[in-house]
Protein backbone atom coordinates (compact mmCIF):
# COMPACT_ATOMS: atom_id res chain seq x y z
CA UNK A 1 0.00 0.00 0.00
CA UNK A 2 1.26 3.37 -1.20
CA UNK A 3 1.72 5.60 1.88
CA UNK A 4 0.78 9.59 0.54
CA UNK A 5 3.67 11.20 2.30
CA UNK A 6 2.91 14.77 3.12
CA UNK A 7 -0.91 14.60 2.82
CA UNK A 8 -2.64 15.43 6.41
CA UNK A 9 -3.93 12.64 8.28
CA UNK A 10 -6.52 13.72 9.46
CA UNK A 11 -9.03 17.59 9.92
CA UNK A 12 -7.20 19.88 12.36
CA UNK A 13 -8.85 19.16 16.02
CA UNK A 14 -10.82 16.54 15.29
CA UNK A 15 -11.08 12.78 14.20
CA UNK A 16 -12.03 12.80 11.24
CA UNK A 17 -8.60 10.85 9.54
CA UNK A 18 -7.84 11.41 6.28
CA UNK A 19 -5.03 8.39 5.53
CA UNK A 20 -5.09 5.23 7.53
CA UNK A 21 -1.30 3.85 9.06
CA UNK A 22 -1.38 0.12 7.76
CA UNK A 23 -3.50 -1.75 5.22
CA UNK A 24 -6.13 -4.31 6.72
CA UNK A 25 -4.91 -7.51 6.05
CA UNK A 26 -7.23 -8.96 8.18
CA UNK A 27 -10.78 -7.72 6.61
CA UNK A 28 -9.31 -7.72 3.25
CA UNK A 29 -9.66 -3.86 1.66
CA UNK A 30 -12.33 -1.84 2.08
CA UNK A 31 -14.28 -1.02 -0.65
CA UNK A 32 -14.91 2.25 -1.93
CA UNK A 33 -18.59 3.43 -2.11
CA UNK A 34 -20.20 6.62 -3.38
CA UNK A 35 -22.18 7.53 -0.07
CA UNK A 36 -25.23 9.70 0.00
CA UNK A 37 -24.27 13.30 0.91
CA UNK A 38 -27.87 14.31 2.16
CA UNK A 39 -28.82 18.71 2.63
CA UNK A 40 -29.27 18.56 6.47
CA UNK A 41 -25.31 17.27 7.28
CA UNK A 42 -23.50 19.42 9.88
CA UNK A 43 -21.35 22.13 8.92
CA UNK A 44 -18.42 20.24 10.28
CA UNK A 45 -19.30 17.44 8.34
CA UNK A 46 -19.21 19.85 5.01
CA UNK A 47 -15.82 21.86 5.84
CA UNK A 48 -14.19 18.27 6.53
CA UNK A 49 -15.16 17.08 2.82
CA UNK A 50 -13.93 20.51 1.69
CA UNK A 51 -10.64 20.44 3.32
CA UNK A 52 -9.93 16.35 2.09
CA UNK A 53 -10.76 17.83 -1.12
CA UNK A 54 -8.19 20.76 -1.02
CA UNK A 55 -5.64 18.28 -0.13
CA UNK A 56 -6.37 16.06 -3.07
CA UNK A 57 -6.05 18.76 -4.91
CA UNK A 58 -2.37 20.21 -3.55
CA UNK A 59 -1.27 17.15 -3.48
CA UNK A 60 -2.18 15.46 -7.03
CA UNK A 61 -3.95 18.58 -9.13
CA UNK A 62 -5.86 17.09 -11.77
CA UNK A 63 -3.47 13.75 -12.51
CA UNK A 64 -4.55 10.31 -12.00
CA UNK A 65 -3.59 8.94 -8.24
CA UNK A 66 -3.35 5.46 -6.34
CA UNK A 67 -5.81 5.02 -3.21
CA UNK A 68 -2.78 4.11 -1.77
CA UNK A 69 -3.40 4.93 2.44
CA UNK A 70 -6.18 7.36 1.60
CA UNK A 71 -9.27 6.57 4.28
CA UNK A 72 -11.86 4.43 2.47
CA UNK A 73 -14.56 5.91 4.25
CA UNK A 74 -13.39 10.10 3.67
CA UNK A 75 -13.22 8.75 0.14
CA UNK A 76 -16.68 7.40 -0.08
CA UNK A 77 -17.99 10.63 0.85
CA UNK A 78 -16.51 12.59 -2.46
CA UNK A 79 -16.12 9.24 -4.75
CA UNK A 80 -18.08 8.91 -7.41
CA UNK A 81 -18.19 13.03 -7.93
CA UNK A 82 -15.51 14.88 -7.00
CA UNK A 83 -13.13 11.77 -6.78
CA UNK A 84 -14.09 9.85 -10.13
CA UNK A 85 -12.29 6.03 -11.13
CA UNK A 86 -9.46 7.72 -13.21
CA UNK A 87 -9.31 3.43 -15.38
CA UNK A 88 -11.39 1.19 -17.06
CA UNK A 89 -11.82 -1.59 -15.10
CA UNK A 90 -11.68 -0.02 -11.40
CA UNK A 91 -11.90 -2.23 -8.69
CA UNK A 92 -12.90 -0.37 -5.45
CA UNK A 93 -11.06 -2.97 -3.47
CA UNK A 94 -7.72 -2.30 -4.49
CA UNK A 95 -5.52 -0.17 -2.38
CA UNK A 96 -3.68 0.20 -6.24
CA UNK A 97 -6.56 1.71 -7.73
CA UNK A 98 -6.44 4.68 -9.82
CA UNK A 99 -8.38 7.69 -8.97
CA UNK A 100 -8.58 11.57 -10.34
CA UNK A 101 -9.88 14.48 -9.08
CA UNK A 102 -13.24 15.83 -11.38
CA UNK A 103 -11.89 19.72 -11.22
CA UNK A 104 -15.37 20.85 -12.27
CA UNK A 105 -17.63 19.17 -10.03
CA UNK A 106 -15.07 19.62 -7.06
CA UNK A 107 -15.06 23.52 -7.57
CA UNK A 108 -18.61 23.86 -8.01
CA UNK A 109 -19.20 21.62 -4.77
CA UNK A 110 -16.18 22.88 -2.67
CA UNK A 111 -15.45 26.49 -4.04
CA UNK A 112 -14.48 26.85 -0.33
CA UNK A 113 -11.17 24.85 -1.49
CA UNK A 114 -10.12 26.59 -4.52
CA UNK A 115 -10.67 30.03 -3.56
CA UNK A 116 -6.94 31.83 -4.61
CA UNK A 117 -6.97 34.04 -1.75
CA UNK A 118 -7.28 31.24 0.81
CA UNK A 119 -4.56 31.17 3.31
CA UNK A 120 -3.36 27.62 3.53
CA UNK A 121 -4.85 24.98 5.41
CA UNK A 122 -2.35 24.14 8.52
CA UNK A 123 -2.72 20.51 9.28
CA UNK A 124 -1.10 19.69 12.70
CA UNK A 125 -1.48 15.88 11.68
CA UNK A 126 0.55 14.98 8.77
CA UNK A 127 0.06 11.51 9.49
CA UNK A 128 3.82 10.52 8.16
CA UNK A 129 4.76 8.10 11.07
CA UNK A 130 6.04 4.61 9.65
CA UNK A 131 4.97 1.49 11.70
Amino acid sequence: MLKHRGFPGRYPGTDFQFTIRRANHKDGVTKLIRRERYKDRKKLDKAVDAAFIKAIWENFGEEPFERGNLDAGRLSWVFGREVVPAEDPFDPESYEALLRLDLSRAQTAFPEAFAPDEAPVEYDDWGDEDD
